[in-house]
Order: C-alpha cells, then structure tokens, then sequence
C-alpha cells in the first residue's frame, strides 16, 4: 500500500509507509515469535506478582474542582493505569492514549486482560478538553474508549492525533480531529477559561498497524505541551534513541533557565521490555527510561506503561523494581522520577521564569 502523506524531504517519510529516524523498525518474522513464546514457555514466563499493584481512591473533589478552576488550575496528573494519565494544565483537561476497556484486544473476549481497575472511570472524569493519541496499537488506541469520550456530556473534545488516523475516526462520526506529522504544531487557542497551549507531535522509535495489512501507515509519536504554567511531555511508546536528545535540543529556547528549565513533567513508560532480544526496538526497560529522563532534561516524570496488562515476559510488578535500581545507578531519587498508585494523583509546581 501507498503512504498517503509521503513527503520525499522527509526523512521518516517512505513510499509505502512512515519509519524511524535512527533505527527502521521491520515486523518480526513468525519464526521469531515462535521463539519468544517458545522460550517464554520453557522458562515460565510471565513470573507471577510478588506485590500487588497499588490501587488507591482517586482525590475526585480535588480532580473536580480543579477541572473547574480554569486560570487558576493547580498543574497536576493522575495515573488513570497503562498508559492513560489525566493532566490537568494551563485551564485544560488533557487525557492521553484513553484505555477504559477490559481488554487490549479487536475483540473483548480474547487478548490480555487487564489486571487492575482504572483509577478512574469514565464517568468518574471531568470533561475533557483534549485527548492525545500516540499510536494505533489496541493498548492505546482502544475504539470503545474513544467513542464513549466523543459522545461525553458537553461536546466531544479535540483529538490530537499523528498523520493517518483522521479516517478512522471519520468512518466512527468523529471529526473533531486534528492530524500532526513530527514536529508540527497546533496551537490550543487561549480562552476565558484556559491558556494558550502549543501541543507539538514529537519522534519516538518505534511503530503502527491495526491491522494484518496496514503497518507503518499511519505515524506514531509522543506530544510537547507547552502551557505556559506547565511544560508537559508525553513519551507514548518508544525504544530508546536519539531522538530524546533532539527534542531536548528543539525546545532548549523555550527551556532555558531564563524561561523556567525543562519540562516539568514527562509520562516515560517503563514497563513491557523483556526479552530484549524481541522488545529493544519498540520499548524502553526501565534503564533505558532513567536516561531519556535525563536526555530530556525533565524536573519530574512519573512512570506509565506498566502495571495494567501482561504484554511481555517480566512478571507486572517487576518494572518499579527495576526503576528504583536504575535511579539510584544515576544518583537520581524516587522523587525525580515517581511510581504513582494507579488513582494517584501528583500535584506539580507551576514554571517559575526567572
């Protein structure tokens, strides 16, 4: 199949398709996969939980009067479970790669089954203004989700999405959609009620399909939302690259000490990494999401992408562990880089220019 949005002065551009900047991802060939469970099975693999995942109520009066503070908004982020994190800044309510199903799967009667609740509900949600969508993968892009949030009370909310998703989403009645490639900008109007906030769509290594015929057609990415309040960074899934170090370098203006440092917070997934002979080339173990932390310059990150469903070969409490291990290797804190329970929320300090 033909890429739709080939630019030849693109390098992430191909004919056929979209690729990474510093590594090309291919499919892995049915005698590799065959391996991996192969292996997997012998060895016993996934381990079963030492330590329960920590579920806690979510601080709802908090969410809720926040969600209607407008200016006044408190910067702040709630672990929803995976991948899906409610950020509120800025005056906006900004959820990413929503997942509320039961399963990451076409169907819900097979498929990894989620083994935490959501911190949140749907219903338990403020309106949500702005949704952010990394990928196509079901364990991000989940349709139900989707569909229940264009249909909330109050008007269907912006969906920010990489090249190649806007038809999706047209074939379901949702065209409130906005489409980005690498390193583009859409700028969220400001409002009585809200700031203006440039959302920019930033490289990741790894890939897309949805289907058995349509992969590496549409875009993937992670988002750059620069609130004036709050620089906020949302990896979606990645291997680890150069690229961290790019974006550090494309924002290092807007970043400087003058103007407040770094972001403020990234959502950096640790989780879904083993074996890395099968997963190095699309997700970052913990190690390796210490150091895009770093590449990154961040004040803060808080770890996603973990602790909801079992997608690899590491038992689903083993990322913290291993992030823990990987913190105090660099001589970084719990604190820089926090495992929040699923429901929690992290309240960040608002950007202070000097």
């Amino acid at each position: 199949m033909k890429n739709r949005y080939f630019n030849p002065l693109k390098k992430h551009h191909r004919p056929d398709g979209f690729q990474n900047n510093y590594m090309s991802f291919r499919g892995k060939r049915w005698h590799e996969i065959l391996r991996w469970r192969w292996q997997a099975w012998r060895a016993g693999h996934p381990k079963a939980m030492g330590t329960p995942i920590a579920v806690v109520h979510p601080d709802l009066d908090f969410i809720h009067s926040n969600a209607k503070a407008g200016l006044q908004m408190q910067p702040a982020v709630t672990w929803i479970g995976h991948i899906t994190v409610l950020a509120q800044l800025g005056g906006l309510n900004i959820l990413t790669d929503p997942v509320f199903s039961d399963r990451c799967f076409p169907v819900q009667w097979a498929g990894p089954k989620r083994q935490t609740p959501p911190g949140l509900t749907l219903s338990q949600l403020p309106h949500i203004d702005v949704v952010l969508l990394s990928h196509n993968h079901y364990d991000h892009m989940d349709e139900a989700s989707l569909l229940a949030l264009s249909k909330q009370v109050g008007g269907c909310p912006l969906f920010i999405t990489p090249l190649g998703h806007k038809r999706w989403f047209a074939r379901r009645g949702i065209h409130h959609v906005i489409e980005l490639d690498w390193w583009d900008t859409h700028v969220l109007a400001a409002t009585a009620h809200s700031e203006r906030t440039p959302v920019t769509l930033t490289p990741a290594q790894h890939w897309s399909a949805r289907t058995a015929s349509d992969a590496l057609l549409s875009l993937w990415g992670g988002f750059a939302v620069m609130s004036p309040q709050c620089h906020l960074f949302f990896a979606g899934d990645t291997a680890y690259s150069k690229d961290f170090a790019d974006i550090r370098h494309h924002f290092a203006s807007e970043q400087s000490s003058a103007a407040g440092g770094g972001f403020d917070i990234a959502l950096l997934p640790i989780g879904a990494y083993e074996p890395r002979w099968f997963m190095q080339d699309q997700h970052v173990n913990p190690q390796e999401a210490v150091q895009i932390f770093s590449d990154l310059g961040c004040k803060q990150a808080i770890a996603v992408h973990w602790g909801t469903f079992q997608l690899t070969d590491e038992p689903l409490d083993e990322p913290p562990r291993a992030l823990s291990r990987a913190l105090s290797a660099k001589g970084l804190s719990e604190h820089d880089f926090q495992v929040l329970p699923i429901g929690g929320s992290l309240r960040v300090a608002p950007r202070c220019p000097s």
